[in-house]
């Protein structure tokens, strides 16, 4: 079987309609698609345009984008299934409030399934998007993780999103975790903490028995390849290691925002999967594919 469930469209960051992502998913040869457009519920996404252009389904279409979605699932069913997710963020604020992936706060969309995801890392001063440019990344660690003598603290910025992670894993109840060291993206450029760092492994055994006492799917996520962001996974080769040792399933995921991208870097991820181990991919609602 051939699936994906992170897919997003122009009702989030996407790029294409939902109907165009369902097109090229046929064409492709795709069994499942399964769209999660990203969602803060129960928070107003406007809370962070004064940081960000404003990529989350606003609240005001939340209905719609579900409407859209069952409709696609209706037309489409005798050529492949479609499932209706949302990509939940996760966020704790005392100023904005919170938003926690959690099937109960989710419930009156009756989504199929639910992708939690860490995009947010809030701090004493304020609050940045991790995987936003590279030059907006680096004017925040400045303002949030940089001493009086203007050296950025690399390792209280590494850290202090994997605590939001495993707080996500803890309080949350979703079936995918999304790009799990999603920080990576930016520090090829940015070079603000090496991962061969002894307490940077350390925080990955950490979140990786977080992952596994969560009891959730992990992706492998090609999204930082198709958008030619870093030429590797989330997870690293390394992390998918920790995975495979404390038991997690894993999935291969595209985190697709174009047509293009649906199936980008499939084999190589499920490469990276055979070499630490996997015998097969695990999704929510049943699906399991094996790994030849």
């Amino acid at each position: 079987m051939k699936i994906n469930m992170h897919t997003h469209t122009v009702w989030c960051d996407g790029k294409n309609s939902a109907e165009e992502m369902v097109l090229a998913a046929i064409q492709k040869g795709f069994n499942v698609l399964g769209f999660s457009g990203h969602c803060i519920h129960p928070l107003n996404p406007d809370f962070y345009k004064p940081v960000d252009d404003v990529w989350h389904i606003p609240t005001a279409n939340i209905k719609a984008y579900t409407e859209e979605i069952r409709r696609l699932k209706e037309k489409y069913s005798d050529q492949i299934r479609i499932l209706l997710g949302f990509e939940a963020d996760y966020f704790e604020s005392p100023e904005f409030g919170s938003a926690i992936p959690d099937k109960n706060a989710y419930a009156d969309f009756s989504p199929d399934y639910l992708i939690g995801a860490v995009h947010f890392v809030n701090t004493e001063k304020s609050f940045y998007t991790v995987d936003h440019k590279a030059e907006v990344i680096q004017e925040n660690l400045i303002k949030l993780y940089s001493n009086a003598y203007g050296k950025i603290d690399g390792r209280k910025a590494v850290c202090d999103y994997f605590a939001a992670e495993r707080e996500m894993l803890k309080k949350g109840n979703f079936d995918i975790l999304a790009h799990p060291d999603l920080l990576r993206k930016r520090n090829g450029q940015l070079k603000f903490f090496s991962e061969e760092e002894s307490w940077y492994k350390e925080e990955l055994k950490a979140t990786a028995k977080g992952i596994s006492k969560a009891g959730v799917i992990t992706e492998i996520n090609t999204g930082a390849i198709a958008r030619g962001a870093m030429d590797d996974t989330y997870p690293s080769l390394y992390f998918l290691e920790l995975l495979h040792e404390n038991g997690v399933p894993v999935c291969i995921n595209s985190d697709a925002h174009t047509t293009d991208g649906l199936d980008c870097a499939f084999e190589r991820a499920a490469e990276q999967a055979r070499r630490v181990g996997y015998k097969e991919l695990t999704y929510p609602n049943g699906y399991v594919v094996p790994l030849h």
